[in-house]
């Protein structure tokens, strides 16, 4: 067969084709791309316990996957939607926004690009894209079990919140907190107070603040939802004698002595766990974790109460208390009433 100059050219295509191009290490392009995760916070991390645990599930799955992963720090509405179309430009394998904050943004921006996976962590856009999955929490069960512990341990009979917003999501912790109080202790008192300002979730200042207008009215039990404000509620907290609740993670070393429990809730697992199933190819959906789910709790459900650091380790008979309500909503016996649902 003789060999023409086309053929020869065609050959050298091929081989180079075969053997991959550019600069040493580069992938052949039948190589499968390299798997990315991007992650974007509605404020920046810092102390805040919350995004700290979206960050450590989004950078666990990543090194699950051998997946690179990067953090966009967003700092108001405008910068979330501007990290948000940075993050749609370099096509991650998957972009993780965290918080209703993403709401908005997350019902225009996965039907505008098809092709890209979204999730959201602990809300969920009203009108769901086929490609946006989202993952929330039942923070009021949680919440719920604080609130047993709460009233019986409040000696006043009065207790309180300090919340970053008065908004229905945040309502979660407050309504349902009341709820478990005085469901063990009828005619217990409950008054909420919010941070509000400029920095909601973090201004430790307002939150003190406010901690202490509740110890002053004569609250003995103050229940923390301020995210990175709580140690404001904390510090108020040793101040006056009183005893409080701490939120998302074990916050009891935070004010030794001072808090009787935490309402968690496992970001950090359930992120890890979203993210690995849509790299997998199981997009879409809406996955809620409760206490039947393990993804919400009290440090007094869990083995290690004693070394939690937790006020509630001293009181076994409140703990044998929880334990039962726990078991009674898991079994549906005990409905907890979410606010977010009206």
């Amino acid at each position: 067969m003789r060999i023409t100059p086309a053929l020869a050219a065609a050959a050298t295509l091929l081989t180079l084709a075969a053997c991959g191009t550019g600069e040493s290490g580069t992938a052949a392009p039948e190589d499968a791309p390299a798997k990315s995760v991007i992650l974007i916070t509605p404020n920046p991390v810092g102390t805040n316990s919350f995004l700290q645990l979206g960050v450590k599930g989004a950078e666990t799955a990543a090194k699950e996957l051998g997946a690179s992963f990067k953090l966009y720090e967003s700092k108001d509405p405008t910068s979330i939607a501007q990290n948000v179309d940075a993050a749609v430009r370099a096509k991650p394998t998957v972009i993780v926004g965290i918080s209703f904050s993403f709401d908005d943004v997350f019902t225009t921006v996965p039907k505008q690009h098809p092709g890209q996976q979204f999730l959201q962590v602990d809300s969920c856009a009203k009108e769901q894209a086929p490609n946006l999955a989202c993952v929330s929490f039942k923070e009021h069960e949680a919440a719920y079990l604080a609130g047993v512990e709460a009233g019986l341990l409040s000696e006043s009979g009065q207790i309180g919140v300090v919340a970053a917003l008065d908004t229905p999501f945040i309502h979660r912790w407050i309504e349902p907190f009341f709820a478990g109080a005085t469901s063990v202790k009828p005619g217990v008192t409950g008054t909420p107070l919010y941070v509000g300002g400029a920095n909601p979730f973090s201004d430790p200042a307002r939150a003190k603040s406010q901690a202490q207008t509740l110890t002053g009215r004569g609250v003995d039990v103050v229940a923390a939802a301020a995210s990175a404000g709580n140690q404001g509620v904390f510090e108020a907290l040793a101040s006056s004698g009183g005893k409080g609740f701490g939120v998302d993670v074990n916050q009891c070393a935070q004010s030794p002595g001072a808090i009787i429990d935490n309402v968690l809730k496992h970001v950090d697992v359930a992120t890890t766990a979203a993210v690995k199933e849509i790299a997998g190819g199981k997009t879409g959906g809406v996955k809620v974790y409760g206490l039947a789910e393990g993804g919400v709790g009290v440090n007094a459900l869990a083995d290690d109460v004693a070394t939690s650091g937790c006020t509630v380790a001293a009181s076994p008979e409140v703990i044998t208390k929880v334990k039962q309500v726990r078991d009674d909503i898991v079994a549906g016996k005990i409905t907890v009433a979410d606010p977010l649902q009206g």
